[in-house]
């Protein structure tokens, strides 16, 4: 097995190790259901065992990994239940920080939201949905600073991201990047004209883009959901 070990003197091995299965986990090269083992890795990192024991537990708390005793560690399968709580727990949080940075939008914000939107601009006309994903956190990561709400940030980042597993194969048909910037377009000029009920309107709208993603997925790859 090829080492994907190299040298990043800044990043323990837990890092290492955390970020590459990350990434691969989310953009679906390592599907659902797929077995892992901590020999394996640790032989592909050249590292001991517990490095890859500590980024497993990091990942099976973001649900992207199902730990059993005595059983092999796998890829997480996507549960109905973790989709429609980690939606509802996002659509709460993020209805009042619209609320708030509608209320709060100052010229500071406004011209922020106007370079995020900006930028996802440039990257739509290429599809490239990597970029663009992390476009999206700092767009939402802004809204919370402009609500003054910063802290809020932890929650809507750490539920979206138990989701981007969803949000690939949501963007696999293509097109569907224009979709999200008209959203972002629409969002950020309800919050800079002071409009709260619109903002939060538009803010729904666009979290309910992955319901026809997920139906999708449940008819096309039942073997992706825990039974």
């Amino acid at each position: 097995m090829e080492s994907v070990r190299n040298n990043h003197p800044r990043r323990t091995s837990v890092d290492l190790v955390f970020n590459h299965l990350y990434q691969e986990i989310n953009s679906l090269n390592l599907r659902p259901g797929t077995k892992l083992s901590e020999a394996d890795v640790a032989a592909q990192f050249e590292i001991s065992r517990q490095p890859v024991r500590d980024a497993f537990s990091r990942l099976e708390n973001l649900d992207l990994l199902l730990i059993q005793p005595q059983k092999a560690t796998e890829v997480r399968k996507f549960s109905t239940r973790a989709i429609t709580k980690s939606r509802f727990v996002r659509a709460s949080v993020e209805s009042e920080v619209l609320r708030r940075a509608a209320a709060l939008c100052d010229e500071e914000g406004a011209a922020s939201l106007d370079k995020c939107v900006k930028r996802q601009r440039r990257i739509v006309d290429d599809e490239d949905f990597e970029a663009f994903s992390g476009e999206d956190y700092d767009f939402h990561k802004t809204l919370c600073d402009i609500a003054g709400v910063g802290f809020a940030f932890e929650v809507i980042s750490g539920e979206k991201a138990k989701l981007d597993r969803l949000c690939v194969l949501s963007h696999s048909g293509g097109g569907r990047l224009s979709q999200l910037l008209d959203d972002h377009e629409t969002i950020a000029k309800c919050v800079k004209n002071g409009k709260p009920d619109q903002a939060v309107e538009a803010g729904m709208l666009h979290l309910s883009r992955l319901d026809a993603t997920i139906n999708k997925i449940l008819e096309d790859h039942p073997d992706y959901f825990e039974r």
